[in-house]
């Protein structure tokens, strides 16, 4: 998509007064908890590691360009860093969708170790680097739910004719079961919810959607989140202003990405256990979960749609390939760690 806001927004980037850098920061998040806050706290903890002489003004979605934009303003210099949903971009090239979460694919702890051990990050740096952005992981939202519905699902013949709000790869999911699927910004999915606009919709998990009010506007709370098994978030730089920064800054802006991606995650699994908790005692709501032929026929259909994912140019495969090598490989130390554990820890209740 082009960026329509260059000629109403003009920052220079970074401007710098005194020895003081002062960065511009878009979001494609609207003011309430979690995502906009966990990028204030990036944004403060850079500020604070650098003792003051990098400053970040932050802010919610459409207030400086319009929502999904971003990424655009980032790549021009219009501003100086995104942070977002990178599968948003998905119009750039699919493969930045092994960067935010896949269907079946790795939790958010997986998901990291891929990118700073498995080699995740120098391909990514490769894919981003063609549009003039640094990556970094800047928060994880960890393991979401399945979505929220009107009416009841219990087959995949539910799906056919559905109007689901969705994004990611989860969406052609749907559509290949019959649904259509819009992508209606955040702040909107209430009220199109209310107003028969569409059947169901996925956000994020009990936190952010009760915050939202979801819990009022539908009847039915589906788990688990298969398409997404661990969301991360990006700090998209331009390039130039990444390169403008000596060594010692750049490994500060990274570890203070890392450190959010942390704290982030243990704030939004603290924060969904306590909402869950207060659904299930003090609503109406039907909590159910998918049955496992549904399971199994959504991951049927994940496969061919994460392959095509992965099957555009030679950086786009190389990064499907690492991606997949490494799934096996954590995942059978994955089943034997935390997933036996987790299957045998009902013994301790």
């Amino acid at each position: 998509m082009g960026l329509t806001t260059a000629a109403n927004f003009s920052f220079p980037a970074p401007v710098i007064a005194q020895g003081i850098r002062h960065l511009t920061m878009v979001t494609d998040y609207p003011d309430g908890p979690g995502m906009l806050p966990s990028a204030r706290r990036l944004a403060q903890t850079i500020v604070a590691a650098s003792r003051g002489r990098i400053r970040i003004e932050v802010s919610p979605s459409g207030a400086v360009v319009r929502p999904l934009e971003t990424f655009d303003a980032v790549q021009s210099g219009v501003v100086d860093m995104f942070n977002s949903h990178i599968g948003y971009f998905e119009r750039k090239s699919p493969a930045f969708h092994f960067y935010s979460v896949v269907p079946f694919g790795l939790t958010a702890n997986e998901l990291f170790a891929w990118v700073r051990f498995g080699g995740g990050q120098e391909l990514w740096d490769g894919l981003s680097g063609e549009f003039d952005v640094k990556p970094l992981h800047c928060c994880s939202t960890g393991t979401q739910m399945g979505g929220w519905f009107l009416n009841e699902i219990t087959s995949t013949e539910g799906f056919k004719g559905l109007r689901y709000r969705m994004a990611g790869l989860g969406a052609e999911v749907f559509r290949r079961l019959g649904a259509t699927v819009v992508l209606v910004p955040g702040a909107e999915i209430v009220q199109s919810l209310r107003s028969g606009a569409i059947d169901a919709c996925e956000w994020i998990g009990p936190w952010l959607d009760t915050a939202m009010g979801l819990h009022q506007a539908a009847s039915y709370y589906y788990y688990p989140g298969w398409h997404e098994p661990g969301t991360a978030l990006t700090l998209g730089i331009n390039r130039r202003v990444w390169e403008s920064f000596d060594k010692s800054d750049q490994r500060l802006i990274e570890a203070a990405a890392a450190s959010e991606y942390a704290v982030s995650l243990a704030e939004f699994n603290t924060n969904n256990a306590l909402a869950l908790r207060k659904l299930r005692e003090e609503s109406t709501i039907e909590i159910r979960k998918f049955d496992d032929a549904t399971l199994r026929t959504f991951a049927e259909i994940s496969k061919d749609v994460v392959a095509k994912a992965g099957s555009g140019d030679d950086l786009s495969r190389r990064i499907y390939q690492s991606y997949l090598e490494f799934r096996t490989l954590v995942w059978d130390w994955s089943d034997v760690a935390e997933g036996a554990y987790l299957a045998g820890r009902q013994f301790g209740k």
